[in-house]
């Protein structure tokens, strides 16, 4: 298949009627589901983002990673982190980690804020996360990678998931042993992101070993994919080609939490539906800033927004003047009247 190597403050508008499968329970946790889940994604999966995907159709949603360290310390950033409203519900608590006894603390604490998941982060490619021995580095070492799975198991009556990529470089790709052993010792359901950490984020994501790991003789659980899913064809293709049991969408959607929905309805008609509207996104983007100030307050909450703005404004007439003022903007009540006025005039320019 052909493709390219990515409390809300005001009332909810209306929308149509997603899928069934957003209701309650873990479709995560079922093989063959079909669940299409929101990526933990550092300084972008915060709550409010996921309020708005859960929303537009996302299964499951998960928090941004969360240090083990920073937990079993208390700090205030990662019990910030670990907040969520009931509505992001199923919602999975991410964590990353290098030593045994900081996974064990943080996976207790974890639940004891009463999400839905605790996961386990095995694929960061950042360094400063790997020199930790966290992350992915834990792919050149299978042996304590069984070693920290099995003490969160151990810590929590959770239902464990795990992320990872397909091996620490082309040399060790052994994603098929390492699904065996993740389901021996206890572990629920596995995402991949179909690189290898030397990759990074460069290049295609190599899909073709998704059928390879859902073939895998004596594996059970549910296999989730990730990398490069930004198109409801995209999902439907691996569904269709490789069986996953799931799909998880990262970047594509950053100002863009309709393509959950957009992903349901091609799933479920073979229709791809209408690309939001300017307003929509207007609104949408509006109502995310919103919500984004009231959960982290006010300088915050407008920091956090600047790495969503480009996609919502993305590819309309005029936007990059539109996206200009808001940056320079530190004042919510500024902003939203920026984009709640926007109009797409063919030779109007916002000035700067």
């Amino acid at each position: 298949m052909n493709r390219k190597p990515h409390h809300l403050a005001s009332d909810a508008p209306d929308t149509p009627a997603v899928s069934g499968r957003t209701g309650p329970g873990l479709p995560l946790l079922v093989p063959g589901s079909r669940c299409v889940v929101l990526a933990p994604m550092e300084d972008v999966s915060d709550s409010p983002f996921r309020q708005m995907c859960r929303e537009q159709g996302a299964d499951v949603v998960y928090t941004e990673f969360i240090s083990s360290e920073a937990i079993i310390r208390d700090s205030d950033a990662s019990k910030h982190k670990m907040a969520f409203e009931e509505s992001e519900r199923p919602l999975g608590i991410q964590i990353f980690g290098g030593r045994e006894e900081a996974m064990h603390g943080a996976a207790k604490i974890a639940e004891a804020n009463n999400p839905d998941l605790v996961d386990i982060n095995f694929g960061c490619p950042v360094y400063k996360v790997v020199k930790k021995n966290a992350g992915s580095a834990c792919l050149r070492d299978i042996g304590m990678m069984e070693r920290m799975a099995g003490t969160v198991v151990d810590a929590t009556s959770l239902p464990v998931t795990v992320k990872t990529r397909l091996g620490w470089d082309d040399k060790t790709i052994r994603i098929r042993e390492v699904a065996l052993m993740l389901q021996s010792v206890g572990v629920k359901a596995l995402t991949v992101h179909a690189r290898t950490r030397s990759q990074g984020y460069k290049g295609e994501a190599r899909w073709e070993y998704f059928k390879y790991l859902k073939d895998t003789p004596g594996l059970h659980i549910p296999v989730i994919a990730n990398g490069d899913i930004t198109t409801p064809e995209h999902a439907r293709h691996l569904f269709e080609e490789s069986g996953v049991d799931g799909v998880m969408i990262g970047r594509a959607a950053i100002g863009n939490p309709w393509i959950f929905r957009d992903i349901h309805h091609y799933l479920d008609t073979g229709e791809l539906l209408p690309a939001p509207t300017i307003e929509e996104r207007m609104q949408m983007c509006a109502r995310q800033l919103q919500a984004s100030v009231a959960h982290h307050g006010e300088r915050y909450g407008v920091i956090m927004m600047k790495k969503h703005y480009g996609n919502y404004i993305k590819g309309i007439r005029n936007g990059k003047y539109l996206r200009m003022e808001i940056m320079e903007k530190e004042q919510m009540e500024d902003i939203l009247e920026l984009l709640l006025n926007f109009r797409e005039e063919p030779e109007t320019r916002i000035a700067v």
